[in-house]
Formats: C-alpha cells, structure tokens, sequence
C-alpha cells in the first residue's frame, strides 16, 4: 500500500490579533499513538483556552477531530481538511490556542486553525511510502554505464554499489515498476544481467531519501 506520513513530529506557531496559535504534528501508527499525543500536548499547555485537533490513521480507517470550546465547525474540521489535502494518513495535529483577548470571528477562526496546520505540516519531514520490492543486480562493467538512466526512469533508489568482479547494485524499486523495469534490463543487457529479487517492504520514497 502507497501512503504519504510524515517522519517524526513537528511544530509552528504565529500570532493572531494578539492570540498565540502553536501548530504541533506528529507521526502516529495507531488510535492509542494519536490519544497520547493529544494528552501529551494538553498536560504541556494545560492554560491554554483551546487544544484543537485532527487525525487519520490507516488502522482501521479512522479520523477523528475536535473543536475543544471553540464554534463548532471552526477549529477541528479546518484542521482535518489540511491534513487530508495533504495527503497524509498516520498523522495527528493539535493547534494549540492562547486567547490574547481579540474575538476572530468564526471565519478568523476557521483560517487561523487552518494556518496552524498547515504551518505546523510546512515544518515536517514527508515521507511517500510505497511498498518496494529490493532488487540486486549483477552485470559487466560494460553495462554499467548504459542502465544508468534506465534507473532514473523507474524511480528506483540505489541502495549500495559494490565494484569486484563484476558490478552489483542493490537497489528499492516501487513493486508497481518491477516487471516491466526487469523486462527493461534484459532487453538492454540481454543475459548478461542478473537480476536477484531479495524480498518486499515499505520504503520511503521522498526526493530528500534518495541515495
């Protein structure tokens, strides 16, 4: 299954007519990870007016969000739909607000709670995970050159050269991309190019992943 999370956790915060908003995301697998985290961040800012938030997780297909106090409609919602146009699952964003006197409006409100996810979603690191298949390949030095841009095509991620013998690279390749990039390689190198696979797992995709 191909998702798009973020690594680790993240915050961001701004000022709004004199309200302090905090923006706080972070990577979470399960329901029990996402409630933690909400706590979490309700025991740290216990004198806060509002401690708002959204998640979507995988298991079991869930989301959930809450308002905390505020007009219904204008913090939770705004904060799930940042998070679903982001595209992001196995995530949970608390916006933390410090009322600093200033009533919003609940159109203030509704962009505020959007810019704190947002913001807070700006800071992190993304992950696209997609199930990948891990390849070695075995070839002569003849052939190394010219499937080099073969790789490229196929949004493959090298993970280790090793020049002895002869050249072998082991390597993640998006499952989706496996037959026909295989199909590719042979009627490049012809046989001689060995192509081992050695099992399947979630790799992470993202530009700033590769090696």
């Amino acid at each position: 299954m191909n998702y798009k999370t973020i690594e680790g956790s993240a915050e961001a915060r701004f000022i709004e007519k004199k309200s302090e908003f905090i923006g706080y995301i972070r990577h979470t697998a399960t329901e029990k990870e996402a409630l933690d985290f909400i706590a979490e961040i309700r025991a740290m800012h216990r004198k806060a007016t509002h401690n708002c938030y959204a998640y979507i997780l995988r298991e079991n297909n869930l989301s959930r969000h809450s308002d905390d106090g505020e007009p219904g409609g204008t913090a939770g919602v705004p904060i799930y739909e940042v998070l679903r146009k982001e595209g992001l699952t196995d995530i949970t964003c608390v916006v933390t607000r410090y009322f600093g006197g200033v009533l919003l409006g609940a159109g203030g409100l509704v962009r505020a709670y959007t810019k704190g996810a947002k913001i807070a979603c700006d800071a992190a690191v993304t992950l696209d995970m997609r199930t990948a298949a891990q390849l070695e390949l075995r070839l002569d030095y003849t052939w190394y050159g010219k499937i080099g841009k073969t790789l490229g095509s196929y949004d493959v991620r090298v993970q280790n050269e090793d020049f002895g013998a002869d050249v072998t690279i082991t390597l993640f390749i998006p499952a989706e991309n496996e037959d026909v990039f295989r199909t590719e390689l042979t009627d490049i190198c012809g046989g001689s190019i060995s192509v081992q696979k050695l099992g399947e797992t979630e790799y992470n995709f993202s530009k700033n992943d590769e090696i």
